[in-house]
């Protein structure tokens, strides 16, 4: 989606499943699956039905 100001600092990625988006730089617990904390994690079924998925607008 985006890279840092700074040179090969960061980027900027977005998940094209649910629209989750972070940088490089985060740690696991932001950037693995397996790492996120259970409660935040969405199956297909949960973005399915959700009512209203924000519009993240392309750049």
């Amino acid at each position: 989606m985006a890279t840092s100001p700074v040179p090969d600092v960061w980027e900027l990625l977005r998940c094209a499943r649910c629209g989750y988006a972070w940088r490089t730089t985060e740690p696991a617990r932001r950037t693995t699956r397996a790492a996120y904390p259970k409660v935040f994690q969405l199956t297909q079924a949960d973005i399915d039905a959700a009512v209203e998925v924000p519009v993240v607008p392309e750049q």
